[in-house]
């Protein structure tokens, strides 16, 4: 379709925190980490597959990568792009979970339904020049892509149930206390996620990114529980 710092800062000496005339910042640090802490999380786009190189709209369709996606994958995993996680999710179609055994062959994998991909509907595995002439495709693209899928998916469904299933993660990792996690999902299930949670404010194909590529978001426990947001680091190309 169609990176922050990190860990805990050493302090010297916190005002207020005192016994006998003596500042415990050792003792202030270690509250403060049990308050909260921060995270790091890789939103990753899979790999290509034939429909990619096509041009085609790859939606439902359930198709494996192919040789040159496979091969961009294990580049991205030799350049050590994307760092070892403690937790690792994927949509459940078969191009993201090859892509996430590719860049962390050893972590296990948690298949979560709502982080796949739009369904588009008449659309589905065509490409422009298929539907070159087709009347309702027009309309949609020159509603620069907001109108609906002819018998798809509501857009504002699917950007709906990608936001909800990636919050959802977030509240499991900061329950479990994770301090990283990789999320391997599709272009339209990125550009949704950081359309509407990440604190600089861009339109949804603004945050558009190559296959195999991605985006390292840091989450802070604080704000996060205050307002849902994140921060985008660095696109990972």
């Amino acid at each position: 379709m169609m990176q922050h710092p990190g860990g805990w800062q050493r302090c010297t000496e916190e005002p207020g925190i005192a016994m006998h005339g003596v500042h415990h910042c050792e003792q202030w640090t270690a509250n403060r980490k049990r308050e909260r802490y921060n995270m790091d999380v890789y939103l990753i786009r899979h790999g290509k597959t034939k429909g990619n190189l096509e041009g085609r709209y790859i939606g439902t369709t359930d198709e494996p990568l192919c040789e040159e996606g496979k091969q961009s994958l294990m580049q991205m995993a030799d350049a050590k792009k994307y760092p070892a996680v403690e937790a690792l999710f994927v949509s459940p179609m078969l191009r993201c979970r090859e892509s996430a055994k590719i860049l962390f062959p050893k972590q296990s994998i948690s298949v979560v339904s709502d982080l796949r991909e739009c369904d588009f509907g008449r659309y589905e595995n065509k490409n422009f020049q298929e539907l070159s002439g087709d009347a309702d495709y027009q309309r949609w693209l020159d509603s620069n892509g907001t109108l609906p899928f002819p018998a798809g998916e509501e857009q504002s469904h699917f950007r709906k149930r990608c936001v909800k299933a990636f919050k959802t993660i977030v509240a499991e990792l900061l329950e479990q206390k994770k301090y990283s996690a990789a999320i391997v999902v599709h272009g339209g299930t990125i550009m949704s996620i950081l359309e509407a949670l990440a604190e600089e404010k861009k339109a949804f194909y603004d945050w558009q990114v190559g296959n195999a590529m991605g985006y390292h978001l840091y989450i802070s426990d604080e704000t996060w529980k205050k307002r849902q947001r994140l921060t985008v680091l660095e696109k990972i190309t």
